[in-house]
């Protein structure tokens, strides 16, 4: 390897950890009709896990699971007080949120900062 390739792949890895992970909160449905509430950086690999019955304590043996929510938030900071914050709304409130995001509307009110 050349010493123009090395410092190519040195910079390379060096950028690809400078960039912070974008966190999202998904919501999944269970065959019961029950919602759960979480958050990821990685959505689709963390349904797959749930889906394996691994994972949520909560989740184990309630598949299939669908994906009825998903959206990007930003941190962890920011994506833990969204989630945080969905739980503690009763289920009405939480159907009215998923309902609002898409249609289009912002809901950041959700978050306080």
């Amino acid at each position: 390897m050349t010493i123009n390739n090395q410092k190519s792949l040195n910079d390379e890895l060096c950028n690809s950890k400078s960039k912070p992970a974008v966190w999202s909160l998904y919501i999944v449905q269970t065959r019961f009709g029950h919602w759960y509430t979480g958050i990821t950086v990685d959505v689709a690999r963390r349904l797959a896990t749930h889906q394996a019955g691994k994972g949520a304590k909560n989740l184990k043996g309630k598949g299939p699971l669908v994906l009825i929510h998903q959206q990007q938030v930003g941190t962890k900071s920011d994506a833990s007080k969204l989630e945080y914050a969905i739980k503690k709304l009763p289920r009405a409130k939480k159907e009215a949120y998923v309902a609002a995001f898409k249609g289009g509307l912002n809901t950041s009110g959700f978050v306080k900062s």
